[in-house]
């Protein structure tokens, strides 16, 4: 299975659906009942301009990532996610993996990702990706505000929350 970028915006609900499902149980008590990670109409837009690369299995989506450039020289992954009954089968190291060749494609010195932590207490799932993303080279270059960066977001949160900028350098050499 090889990730690929798509164009196809009729997919546009079974991803959403497929990201507000892992979201939903991987952000547990983060956010208020009944938020969603995205929207039909987000992803559509994500899909038309060539941000979302997805993974399958037969004629299934099994998981799926976001990628773009959000500075000269940087890329960013995000909304990744993995289908969890094939949690475990390395979805998730494939879609990472095809992030960063993403980027070195374009030139990109890093790539970038950002993790929402909750404030005050550790959060299962939050602690098992940051060590994740550790491990595969990602390390923390700074903890921003959510209230400073996505202000749009904290009526929706169940608790306060920063969120952890990891970046890793591309070059192969290094």
């Amino acid at each position: 299975m090889t990730p690929v970028l798509i164009s196809d915006t009729g997919l546009a609900a079974e991803i959403a659906g497929l990201i507000n499902r892992v979201y939903a149980k991987a952000e547990k008590g983060i956010w208020q009942e009944g938020s969603a990670r995205t929207t039909q109409e987000e992803v559509a837009e994500l899909i038309a301009t060539g941000q979302i690369a997805v993974l399958r299995s037969d004629d299934r989506i099994v998981g799926s990532v976001r990628v773009h450039e959000i500075e000269d020289g940087v890329g960013e992954f995000g909304m990744l996610v993995a289908a969890p009954e094939e949690r475990g089968t390395g979805i998730g190291r494939d879609l990472v993996s095809f992030a960063e060749n993403w980027g070195r494609e374009r030139g990109f010195a890093e790539m970038q990702l950002e993790l929402l932590v909750p404030q005050g207490w550790a959060h299962p799932v939050k602690e098992f990706l940051r060590g994740w993303y550790t491990r595969i080279g990602y390390q923390v270059v700074r903890k921003d505000s959510l209230e400073d960066a996505y202000p749009f977001l904290v009526p929706r949160l169940a608790c306060p929350c920063d969120f952890l900028v990891f970046r890793k350098d591309l070059d192969p050499s290094k």
